[in-house]
């Protein structure tokens, strides 16, 4: 890889990029993705990007991700691992692990993008390698109201994706009648998978599969709550639709623990849960070693941690069709490339060193002053 370099100089911007549309499940109500944008520069002048998505609170994340940063400057971004060992021990984010994963996770993508242009390969290279040439990412359809579901679900088969994702939760018939509708519309021959986040008992899970085991549900994503860890794998057994773990996968040892307790088919996660790239991707080898698969979760992201999640999942050896994305639902990214997601369901091999990735300045400065103007894109939506 030549000689050793040194970072010099980070920056970590809170930025905003809106959604087409709201979305609303039973947990959230969002109208964008708030991101931290991580900038980092070596001694030789290459710039590496990064992400650090925005948990509850964007300005803990900012916070939490620049007061990391004395443990990166004047390192070398090779040692990467060694860093976060020492800012989990000596800098105690041990005892802040899901904000600092948030955090951190941003300036690990910023490094491997570093090293990948240092080495002159892509980021997935220094992974081991591809063991497929493209990954197929889904459709989401957001709201309550069906003529709108409808009508983007047409928008998305005009683009050719196949599977289609919906939250449930919030009212148990309208959901059984929502779905029951888009199947009817979308036909038998895509998939379709709900999320409950959470929402049901185990009761209500029970009776809403059994209402909707006619629609041939892809899987359901989190359909029970997260805690005591084996509720899923209790309703696992008594449901034939396949289950997805979300929920309780917020650090490496709570992924892990879910993974090795076998609780669900599909384990929905992300770098930014669990810290890292390569934290992803052991978890992700973990959950072929247990028979599951791996389907690549987001809570709204920029092209960068999309494209950074992308590296990942084409090295691993168990992974859904139909993975998560916002790219498509989004007023525009802070990037120069369009993201193949956007018009489509398929997402090639990146062959550019590190990420591939090119923040387009103008963009970039539009969403600083959209974040400095309005805040953070919040999760809820209070009475007024």
């Amino acid at each position: 890889r030549g000689a050793a370099v040194k970072i010099v100089s980070a920056q970590i911007t809170g930025v905003n990029v809106a959604y087409v549309h709201r979305e609303i499940s039973s947990q959230v109500q969002r109208d964008g993705v708030t991101a931290g944008v991580v900038r980092l520069e070596t001694d030789e002048g290459l710039v590496g990007w990064g992400e650090a998505c925005s948990g509850a609170d964007m300005e803990s994340v900012l916070a939490s991700a620049r007061a990391m940063t004395p443990f990166i400057i004047g390192n070398d971004p090779w040692r990467a691992e060694e860093m976060k060992r020492d800012a989990w021990h000596r800098g105690l984010w041990q005892f802040r692990e899901p904000t600092g994963n948030f955090a951190w996770a941003g300036l690990d993508m910023a490094m491997l993008d570093l090293c990948g242009q240092q080495a002159g390969v892509p980021v997935h290279a220094l992974l081991g390698g591809a063991l497929r040439e493209s990954v197929d990412y889904f459709w989401y359809l957001s709201g309550d109201d069906l003529d709108h579901l409808l009508e983007y679900a047409q928008v998305g088969l005009d683009r050719g994706y196949t599977t289609f994702y919906m939250k449930v939760g919030l009212d148990d018939a309208a959901d059984v009648s929502r779905v029951r509708a888009v199947r009817a519309f979308i036909s038998d021959d895509v998939r379709l998978r709900i999320d409950a986040n959470g929402a049901w008992s185990m009761t209500r899970a029970r009776t809403q599969l059994a209402k909707l085991h006619d629609v041939h549900l892809d899987f359901v994503e989190q359909p029970v709550r997260q805690v005591p860890r084996d509720l899923l794998r209790d309703l696992r057994q008594f449901v034939t639709t396949p289950v997805a773990s979300n929920e309780g996968l917020w650090s490496e040892e709570q992924a892990r623990e879910r993974i090795e307790a076998r609780v669900a088919d599909v384990f929905c996660f992300s770098p930014y849960w669990v810290g890292s790239l390569r934290g992803f991707q052991r978890l992700g080898y973990l959950v072929y070693e247990h028979g599951a698969q791996v389907c690549k979760h987001t809570h709204g992201e920029l092209g960068i941690a999309a494209t950074a999640a992308q590296h990942v999942m084409l090295t691993l050896p168990s992974i859904v069709e139909g993975n998560q994305q916002t790219a498509a639902h989004m007023v525009g990214d802070v990037l120069v490339e369009r993201l193949p997601i956007v018009d489509g369901p398929t997402w090639g091999l990146p062959t550019a060193p590190g990420l591939g990735v090119t923040v387009d300045e103008r963009l970039f400065d539009e969403a600083i002053l959209n974040y400095q103007r309005d805040g953070q894109f919040l999760p809820y939506q209070l009475a007024t």
